[in-house]
């Protein structure tokens, strides 16, 4: 007989281990009634239409006619619709245990002068607007390592790269009003303000190399951080600007290559957590496994973010209980009220998420895709709730308001300071976020073997009964501190990273 996965006792429906046939047996009295693929859901009870359908022990979404014991619970029977949601704010803080300091982990981090701690040593290339976007890129180009091939990095082996970071949202200038510019400001200034940069070049052209030394000021760069500016159209041209660039981030690599890693405290860590290309496994094996090891890593005197506001849609409640104060659970709720408000300006609903391939993949309503989401938080108390790319200071569980979009969410968390990002993927996402080394973690087995290539980690062994979600925290814990120690990740070893800047558009990104 063919093992279904409940997940909790008042559940009504279960998780497919495998591809089912129809009239396969899957407990006692009751066979699945159509072809299930594996990560989807069978239904155990009859249920009339418009009947409220629970999964981890949360309405994920209604019926839309009725549904007979047995049957494949998807898209063709099961609907998204707003409901009431209580929120009972902070009834389930509890108080949280640290490690003595004594007792705390370590990684091997590299300490700049003014104390802050980093995890890599890269040289970026900022913009200060879309005209000197193709100029960043080609002087990073010139930069990058190929094996085999000398390079201009070949005598600094302690810098990990330069890196681009060009966009095309205008420069963000002080006194430029609205909320996008606020937002592009935000995360400017804390890819500026990043400790995985040893240093930057700032370009401009025309007119934006006098808001390239505007924001210069506005982001208090400390000195120990050296920044050159210059413009593409004062030095000559495309050409001479590549080269002088070129010939300035040399001028900056000794001093960067002089870092040596030492042994400093968890605590100094700041983590973001992602999910992207998710299915039906992400909600039990790596999301709940990840967020065992945030609760780790904040035992320990660490932080932990996440984010993709319209992806805890439907959860949030249950965050609303962990926080630590009514102020920062009422945040959280404001958001979720911003975002249906964003949507419905646009034309759009909160249920145009989840993607294709997540309901490829099984999920079938945003309620369920956001509880599964929702693992990532772990079991840790909400400390904090901040805005896109705004610094993230308290210590803890901090939930970042970011679009789901892959590469925007991780800008914005990166942007806040986090050193270190781990993603969890069940239909095989491929993904960087340089300055910080991204992890990915397979939600399932066939995944994982299928590209073990780009997989750290297989959380499918959960799943498989090989392990369980703490064990998996633990091995996730683990490989983030060897990650921020200076172990290469997947994503970097295949040069993922350069491409996955995106500031968020305030338009319609969901």
């Amino acid at each position: 007989m063919t093992a279904l996965l409940i997940l909790h006792q008042d559940d009504d429906v279960a998780l497919a281990t495998e591809d089912l046939a129809a009239g396969t047996p899957v407990r006692d009295g009751l066979a699945a009634r159509d072809d299930v693929p594996r990560g989807h859901k069978v239904a155990l009870r009859d249920l009339p239409p418009d009947a409220p359908v629970r999964k981890y022990g949360q309405v994920i979404g209604f019926t839309t006619r009725p549904v007979t014991a047995g049957e494949h619970v998807h898209t063709h029977n099961l609907g998204f619709q707003r409901f009431d949601r209580e929120y009972e704010f902070g009834v389930a803080v509890r108080p949280e245990e640290r490690v003595p300091v004594a007792e705390r982990a370590t990684f091997d981090g590299i300490v700049r002068p003014d104390g802050r701690v980093a995890t890599r040593n890269h040289i970026g290339v900022l913009t200060a607007g879309t005209g000197s976007v193709t100029v960043a890129r080609r002087i990073a180009e010139r930069f990058r390592r190929q094996e085999g091939v000398p390079g201009l990095l070949d005598a600094h082996p302690a810098v990990d790269g330069v890196v681009a970071l060009p966009h095309g949202l205008g420069g963000g200038t002080p006194g430029e009003e609205g909320e996008e510019a606020a937002v592009l400001r935000r995360t400017l200034r804390g890819y500026a303000r990043h400790p995985n940069f040893a240093g930057f070049l700032l370009l401009g052209a025309g007119r934006e190399l006098d808001e390239a030394r505007s924001l210069l000021d506005e982001w208090g760069v400390g000195a120990d951080t050296p920044v050159t500016v210059m413009g593409v159209q004062d030095l000559g041209g495309v050409r001479a600007a590549v080269a002088e660039g070129v010939a300035r981030i040399t001028d900056l690599l000794p001093a960067a290559d002089a870092v040596r890693r030492r042994p400093v405290p968890a605590s100094e860590l700041v983590l973001a957590m992602e999910c992207g290309g998710s299915d039906g496994y992400s909600g039990i094996t790596a999301n709940p496994a990840l967020g065992a090891a945030a609760d780790l890593l904040i035992r320990h005197g660490g932080t932990a973010v996440f984010g993709e506001t319209p992806e805890i849609y439907g959860a949030e409640h249950l965050l609303a209980r962990r926080a630590v104060s009514r102020a920062i659970g009422e945040k959280l709720v404001r958001r979720i009220r911003w975002w249906e408000d964003y949507t419905a300006r646009h034309g759009g609903s909160m249920d145009n998420n989840p993607s294709p391939g997540n309901k490829a993949g099984g999920l079938t309503t945003i309620l369920e895709k956001s509880l599964g989401a929702a693992a990532k938080g772990g079991q840790s108390n909400l400390a904090d709730v901040v805005e896109y790319a705004e610094p993230v200071t308290a210590k803890g569980l901090v939930f970042m308001d970011t679009p789901g979009y892959d590469p925007v969410n991780a800008t914005g968390m990166v942007a806040g300071g986090a050193h270190v990002l781990c993603f969890t993927t069940g239909r095989g996402s491929v993904f960087g976020c340089k300055p910080a080394p991204s992890l990915k973690l397979a939600t399932n087995t066939p995944l994982y073997e299928r590209m073990t290539g780009d997989m750290d980690l297989n959380c499918g062994l959960i799943a498989d009964g090989e392990c369980d979600v703490a064990e998996m925290g633990r091995r996730i814990f683990d490989l983030i501190l060897a990650t921020a120690s200076g172990r290469r990740t997947r994503s970097e070893e295949l040069g993922f990273g350069d491409e996955e800047f995106v500031p968020w558009r305030l338009g319609a990104v969901m």
